[in-house]
């Protein structure tokens, strides 16, 4: 017989109402990706096209991103999708910044932020699922 005592694991303790459990490093890389999405898309839209257009694109591609990213990805959002879903629409607004990225002719920037992205996206989204 062995001499150690039954073990039932329990669940990990839930935060109390009204609060959240506290940020992580992945958390706060996640938001950081998130900002830069946010500021490559903002400046291709002012850099890439000729002034007036200049000043609609580079408003409305981070508007769209951050519109997009509040209905279906945020901690807190509008929809609540599956979880293969908010990785799509997660991976889109990336994939969007390095395209940015690669059209302005900075492809080396583009390649290592979608690379970082990518990886701290597999990170979180797998704690979410866990």
């Amino acid at each position: 017989m062995s001499d150690t005592p039954p073990v039932t694991p329990r669940p990990p303790a839930e935060p109390a109402p009204g609060t959240r459990a506290p940020l992580s490093a992945i958390d706060v890389l996640a938001f950081v990706c998130e900002i830069f999405a946010i500021v490559s898309l903002a400046l291709w839209g002012f850099t890439m096209f000729p002034f007036a257009w200049n000043i609609l694109a580079g408003l409305a591609a981070p508007a769209i991103a951050i519109l997009v990213w509040a209905l279906f990805v945020s901690p807190r959002a509008v929809f609540g999708v599956h979880p293969f879903v908010r990785a799509i629409v997660e991976l889109l607004v990336y994939a969007s910044a390095t395209v940015a990225w690669w059209m302005m002719g900075n492809a080396w920037i583009g390649l290592g932020f979608g690379i970082v992205a990518v990886t701290v996206g597999v990170i979180a989204g797998r704690r979410r699922i866990a």
